[in-house]
């Protein structure tokens, strides 16, 4: 048992100090399993608009709204793992990568 526990607070340790090249990681996965489906939602509202203006403009709010999410997001996600302690960081972190592999699977 106590090997275990080692293992989780080393890899936790590791995880920690990474933290916000993984939140970038995760929350740049979201965006991309998620980007169609917003792409989607945008294309809708801007539907009214003629063809010449709303391409570049949908271009233009992807852009900015996927800029804006990895820059603003992160540091969210990284203050929320840093909450866990050490023998719960790793875990977490594995269900998490796991979800997004199921949610990525099913799409």
């Amino acid at each position: 048992m106590d090997l275990v526990l080692d293992l989780l607070a080393t890899v936790s340790r590791w995880s920690r100090s990474n933290l916000s090249e993984i939140a970038l990681a995760l929350v740049g996965c979201l965006l991309v399993l998620f980007g169609a489906d917003i792409k989607s939602w945008i294309d809708q509202r801007l539907g009214s608009i003629a063809g010449a203006l709303r391409v570049p403009l949908l271009a233009l709010l992807c852009m900015i709204g996927s800029g804006a999410a990895l820059i603003y997001a992160t540091p969210w996600v990284v203050r929320g793992l840093s909450q866990f302690n050490n023998y719960s960081l790793a875990p977490v972190l594995l269900v998490v990568l796991v979800l997004i592999g199921v949610v990525a699977d099913r799409r």
